[in-house]
């Protein structure tokens, strides 16, 4: 048996970690949504309400897409044989502007992850709270 993981391997872990994550954000949703309003000034409403509540989706959402990600066999003429190979990159990064800095992090860092690859991101620097909360998160 190898030790080395494949793609879907990868991918199938990633899946599940990402619900794990998207898990302790819901856990922890009231501290999240403040540390929001005081990253970029919005209401503490829309953060506990929207941003938040769609960050959590979209986590679940490319989680569950993790384990699907597949290649196809096309048709071609002749004995030959065609297909296409879905394999992680490796490492991917990300730079995430000031506005809506938690759903732009999910939307980055949700998908990274569902295809298997590492990801580094980098947040503006006037709105790094949201992030480096989700980085401690994700380290659990």
């Amino acid at each position: 048996v190898s030790t080395q993981s494949t793609g879907y391997q990868r991918r199938v872990r990633g899946g599940r970690l990402i619900y794990k994550l998207a898990d302790a954000i819901e856990r922890d949703i009231d501290y999240i949504s403040a540390l929001e309003t005081i990253d970029n000034g919005k209401p503490f409403s829309d953060s506990r309400n929207i941003d938040v509540p769609l960050v959590i989706n979209c986590l679940r959402y490319y989680a569950g897409w993790a384990d699907k990600i597949h290649g196809k066999v096309i048709p071609a003429d002749g004995s030959t044989l065609v297909y296409t190979r879905h394999e992680p990159v490796g490492v991917v990064g990300g730079i995430i502007p000031w506005n809506f800095p938690l759903l732009m992090f999910a939307w980055k860092i949700a998908p990274m992850l569902a295809c298997g690859n590492t990801a580094v991101m980098k947040c503006a620097e006037q709105t790094p709270l949201t992030a480096l909360y989700v980085a401690k998160l994700a380290k659990e």
